[in-house]
């Protein structure tokens, strides 16, 4: 007989981690989850999970990075099959995202308790440090960290808007671990995640089979010109950081729109900040963000070296400064045909639609693929599957088909022999 996770339970568990860092979005009307990573709120909802982790009797490690690994033990001493995704959240955020594979994975896990049934690999269920990237400026840091992408130290020195050192947040909300924190590879990696798009709800479908993840570029900009009186400085005079700012952002629109980079370019400036931010002084110093993101990694190159060109048109035409680092940047990765295809089976077998997607979001699940076999399962989201909202919503049942189908592929996969 086919295995099924309690659905029930699970909307449970995740209705209860969604209270943690809970806030009243004035926009929609609707309560929100604020877990930004490192924040007390965070720290809470971290010490929730690892206490559902150690009441299904799992070892619980925590690595010098934070990530946190919750081991079942197998029949054979192999190496584990490894189930993760993230707990913490933008600050505007529904309770999905990232969540849904970590509760997920505990789900899968209560299963096979309640089945009497032990793995001939030992299982693994993650979650990791500061997935979404936007309080310390790099996504999937803590699987970055894991996989040897970021060094140990380098992500240490980062720092939030207001100063403060990774290294130290860890200490304050109490993850800083002693484990190592290069990850063994696992014998594979599987994540189910919302889509956090509109396709798969617009197609009919019930899963998605994600056969990689898209390239993605973060700049992180500072415009320098010169404070002004707004009703004493000629226009032509004037040194002004926000009308840089402003014609980056418009450029970055142009890009896409003149489909050089492929129909498929998707560009964000998601924070322009003019200083001193009154109504009455023209702006002598901005700093903004440009988020590039593209499947074709040669197109992706191509709109990075657009951009940064740009950039110096923009400040000599401007009469300003502009300096630019690289906060993150991650070519296409592929994910292992061999996942794929155990996630499109299982799907069919329970007789689920599915189709293959590429994800348009970054995911830990990229991270891993550098490791080991690795791959994801996507669930449809309602509202055009709006994601970063309080609105981000998808059924019990789109969830509970998610995690049924990464149950069957971690059977598959914690069954396997060799090393």
């Amino acid at each position: 007989m086919r295995l099924e996770i309690d659905s029930d339970r699970l909307q449970r568990e995740l209705e209860e981690l969604g209270r943690i860092g809970r806030y009243l979005d004035e926009s929609t009307g609707l309560w929100g989850v604020d877990r930004l990573a490192l924040t007390d709120a965070d720290g809470e909802g971290r010490r929730h999970v690892v206490a559902r982790m150690k009441s299904l009797g799992l070892t619980v490690t925590i690595d010098r990075i934070g990530n946190v690994y919750a081991r079942r033990e197998g029949r054979e001493k192999l190496s584990p099959v490894l189930l993760g995704s993230h707990v913490d959240s933008v600050e505007t955020a529904g309770r999905f995202d990232g969540c849904l594979g970590v509760l997920g994975g505990l789900e899968v896990v209560q299963t096979l308790d309640d089945a009497e049934i032990q793995t001939r690999r030992p299982i693994v269920v993650a979650f990791f440090t500061d997935e979404e990237g936007c309080r310390f400026g790099t996504d999937m840091l803590g699987s970055a960290v894991a996989t040897g992408r970021i060094p140990l130290e380098a992500a240490y020195a980062l720092r939030d808007r207001e100063g403060k050192l990774l290294r130290d947040e860890l200490t304050r909300v109490g993850f800083l671990g002693g484990a190592p924190e290069r990850l063994d590879p696992p014998h594979a990696y599987l994540e189910c995640h919302v889509e956090q798009g509109p396709t798969l709800r617009a197609a009919g479908l019930d899963v998605g089979v994600v056969a990689g993840v898209q390239a993605i570029s973060w700049h992180e900009l500072t415009i320098v010109g010169k404070s002004a009186h707004a009703g004493t400085t000629p226009m032509e005079l004037r040194a002004d950081a926000g009308v840089a700012a402003a014609r980056i952002n418009l450029k970055l629109r142009e890009l896409v729109a003149s489909g050089r980079h492929g129909a498929a370019l998707r560009a964000t400036m998601g924070v322009i900040a003019p200083r001193p931010g009154l109504v009455n002084v023209v702006p002598g110093r901005a700093t903004a963000t440009v988020d590039l993101r593209n499947p074709d990694g040669a197109l992706m190159r191509g709109a990075e070296a657009e951009i940064v060109a740009f950039y110096e048109e923009v400040a000599r035409e401007e009469k300003v400064k502009i300096s630019w680092r690289q906060t993150a940047r991650t070519d296409p990765v592929a994910f292992s045909p061999r996942v794929r295809e155990r996630v499109a089976a299982a799907a069919s077998e329970r007789g689920l639609r599915h189709a293959s997607i590429v994800s348009g979001a970054g995911h830990d699940a990229q991270e891993l693929a550098r490791l080991c076999p690795a791959g994801m399962v996507f669930v449809p989201g309602e509202y055009d599957g709006i994601s970063h909202n309080p609105r981000e919503f998808s059924t019990p049942k789109q969830c509970a088909d998610g995690v049924n189908v990464l149950l069957d592929v971690l059977l598959a996969f914690a069954e396997e022999g060799g090393e």
